[in-house]
């Protein structure tokens, strides 16, 4: 009960957020192509954003399928897993990424639409952009798979697949909690505390799920943020960038523990804004390294945790996720309905979505060779 009502609670807030328009949906709109991003953790075959050929993957259908980006290591991820995965189940598949551009996503949508996608997947780079552009796709009777952010304020949206987005926060809020022993310890602790893009529906979910462990332990003390910055819209991070985490906790460090205050621990959302504090402390900061959270197992992020210098991140398998959307895409396009798991939490604007939510896990030192590599996730290699 405590989730719905939360949930209710931040989809309001998120509507009413959007309409003051903050993050992604407060930017214009940029040239139809915008030019390539590329990092480290990509593989060199995916540095392009140019968009993909329709590749024929046997007689099942056309499915488009539109990733955000190239940027975070994740999405090159969820798209190649999901590409291959419907390939093999007898599809064609028309895979996009957008360079984090909302008019070049909702320009290869369209193109997609008009080239005879039959079904659509899209990881939406702002959940509230795509309203006019799922109308087309609404008016052509073409289903929409929101993929692991919730697409607002559209009728057109089918169903809805992800991760437990109040368990990534919870679990990432039980870590801090149990690794500060905060039921039994003195304290106080000082904690610092960094989320994702305003404008990406999952990161009011992420927080609120922390936030929910932990604000008991900031009213009563135990917990201390020194930089006073403890709202959701304090602590949001555009784009998920890590430079801009970078930058805001440079400042947070020189106005608050330049003086060899301890800082005991940092949630971070995921794992691109933990980079962007472990390279702060690494500039910054002359104690121990906090307690660091993250989300995804990006390789750096991985690194950093053998290393010492983040203490966790929640594994979301996106061949898990894939397999899922794969399952649902083939009971759609053979006239069914898609196998949900939930039907009371995520409510887009227009009414509840049906969902289907795979369960996080968290990896740290202790783990993350069962989970990683004896998994097939990574090899060793990766990790060197």
């Amino acid at each position: 009960m405590k989730k719905k009502v939360l949930s209710a609670i931040l989809s309001v807030a998120m509507v009413a957020t959007l309409l003051t328009g903050c993050g992604n949906s407060a930017k214009p709109a940029e040239e139809a192509a915008a030019p390539a991003e590329t990092t480290e953790a990509a593989a060199p075959a995916e540095e392009a954003e140019a968009p993909a050929e329709n590749t024929a993957g046997g007689e099942g259908g056309l499915i488009g399928v539109a990733m955000p980006t190239k940027d975070l290591q994740r999405w090159n991820q969820d798209g190649s897993n999901m590409e291959a995965q419907l390939k093999e189940a007898g599809y064609e598949v028309d895979l996009q990424y957008a360079s984090n551009d909302i008019q070049t996503q909702v320009s290869q949508i369209e193109n997609m639409i008009s080239n005879g996608c039959q079904l659509l997947v899209i990881a939406s780079i702002d959940g509230d952009s795509l309203g006019t552009v799922l109308a087309q796709a609404k008016e052509a009777n073409i289903p929409v798979i929101a993929y692991d952010r919730l697409i607002m304020n559209s009728d057109a949206v089918t169903y809805y697949a992800t991760f437990d987005n109040y368990m990534v926060g919870t679990k990432q809020g039980e870590y801090i909690r149990d690794a500060l022993d905060l039921d039994n310890a003195e304290g106080p602790f000082n904690i610092e505390l960094i989320t994702g893009d305003p404008g990406d529906n999952n990161a009011r979910f992420f927080f609120g799920g922390a936030m929910d462990v932990l604000q008991p332990y900031i009213d009563n003390g135990k917990l201390v943020v020194k930089s006073g910055q403890t709202s959701f819209e304090e602590c949001a991070t555009a784009n998920w960038a890590t430079e801009t985490a970078q930058a805001r906790f440079d400042a947070i460090l020189a106005s608050n523990y330049s003086d060899g205050t301890k800082l005991d621990a940092v949630l971070a959302s995921n794992d691109s804004t933990a980079l962007g504090v472990a390279n702060s402390l690494a500039a910054n900061y002359t104690g121990d390294y906090p307690i660091l959270t993250g989300q995804d197992c990006d390789i750096a992020n991985v690194k950093n945790m053998i290393d010492g210098k983040q203490s966790m991140s929640i594994f979301k398998d996106t061949r898990t996720l894939a397999t899922q959307v794969v399952k649902m895409v083939d009971a759609i396009m053979k006239g069914g309905e898609a196998p949900v798991n939930d039907t009371e939490s995520y409510d887009n604007g227009t009414g509840i979505i049906p969902s289907y939510l795979c369960e996080p896990v968290f990896a740290d030192k202790d783990n993350y060779k069962e989970l990683l590599i004896d998994s097939g996730y990574y090899t060793e290699a990766d990790l060197q």
